[in-house]
């Protein structure tokens, strides 16, 4: 596996054998490492009252990216190679195979969030990473690869084409404006509620005025902040955005078993980086938010450029339905969740 850069978009792309299929082995290393993968040791084991295993983060058994050595970039003609240097990480989130985040209690949710900041802060500690995330594909059609409940997390040499273009028109707004344009559109989906799914005191979600997929969703913290792991690792209690999470997700999951979950937070500052301008104002432009991208149509319009999306429903109608989608687990899934923890 190594990273080849196109000269046109600037963005990096794994080449090579990707080995990273589900696993066959019927018995589920996740469920019970102990017993049945004595050596499969845990990077992090965050241990919660009332819950047997705990939050364990592992090293991906098939690893997109690996830790050791150096990126080893060079030359090839006009392009740019290097070595898939980075971390690939899985989050399991509890030892019961059939947990899910939308019915697990709040607390266990809050616990999960601070495990991703935990590891992210961690990682950014290491200068050779430049961009440091999780996500979470749920259900095959998002790839979902591992069985057992999960999110993963990568850290990567580079920061990805989004979160570069990202970057660029934040930087961009706030030269012009001298404000946030994620507080902006924060504050005008508030004003106009059009596209607003779900708000709290402190958070929001909504569907973004330019969804690229049907029953898109953001959630943005409705103060500034520009780094999710600093954010959270300041305050003890997260009970308010695991709530809005889980009611966002308990929404899409009665429409669809199967969404992207992405969350974008500021770069690691302290790495070595080609976009060195953009630190200055980073803290002051940048804001960090969680994107879910809903698979509910298998096949769907396209245009012959990738960037192009096509979204056959638009967000004030999706927002208005998912308003309508009670933000709560069924009677019946919660019941037997309740006989489980028992």
């Amino acid at each position: 596996m190594e990273l080849r850069k196109d000269p046109i978009t600037r963005s990096w792309v794994l080449i090579g054998d990707d080995d990273a299929g589900a696993t066959t082995n019927p018995a589920c290393p996740y469920c019970l490492p102990s017993e049945i993968s004595p050596v499969l040791q845990p990077i992090l084991a965050l241990p919660l009252e009332g819950t047997p295993g705990g939050i364990r983060v592992y090293s991906h058994p098939h690893p997109l990216y690996r830790i050791e050595g150096a990126a080893d970039r060079r030359a090839d003609g006009i392009y740019d190679r290097m070595r898939s240097l980075g971390a690939h990480e899985v989050i399991v989130e509890s030892a019961d195979h059939e947990y899910t985040l939308p019915g697990a209690a709040p607390g266990h949710v809050a616990a999960v969030l601070r495990c991703w900041a935990m590891r992210i802060a961690d990682l950014k500690n290491d200068l050779r990473f430049r961009y440091v995330t999780v996500y979470r594909n749920r259900g095959e059609l998002a790839g979902q690869q591992i069985r057992h409940p999960h999110s993963e997390l990568t850290a990567t040499t580079f920061i990805p084409r989004r979160i570069v273009y990202e970057l660029r028109a934040a930087r961009e707004f706030y030269q012009l404006k001298e404000r946030c344009v994620f507080c902006d559109i924060q504050q005008q989906e508030e004003q106009q509620g059009l596209r607003v799914v779900d708000s709290t005191p402190r958070f929001v979600a909504v569907c973004p005025f330019a969804s690229r997929v049907p029953f898109e969703v953001w959630i943005l913290p409705r103060y500034h902040h520009s780094s999710f792991e600093t954010d959270l690792l300041r305050h003890p209690d997260q009970a308010e955005l695991a709530g809005i999470l889980q009611r966002t997700l308990a929404r899409l999951e009665q429409l669809t078993q199967d969404y992207h979950l992405v969350l974008h937070t500021s770069p690691n500052t302290n790495a070595r980086t080609e976009l060195g301008k953009y630190w200055t104002t980073i803290d002051d432009d940048y804001h960090w938010h969680i994107e879910i991208l809903p698979i509910t149509e298998k096949r769907s319009k396209s245009y012959s450029i990738k960037e192009v999306y096509y979204c056959s429903l638009t967000p004030e109608e999706a927002a208005a339905k998912l308003r309508d989608i009670p933000g709560l687990v069924s009677a019946r899934r919660q019941a037997t969740l309740d006989l489980k923890s028992r």
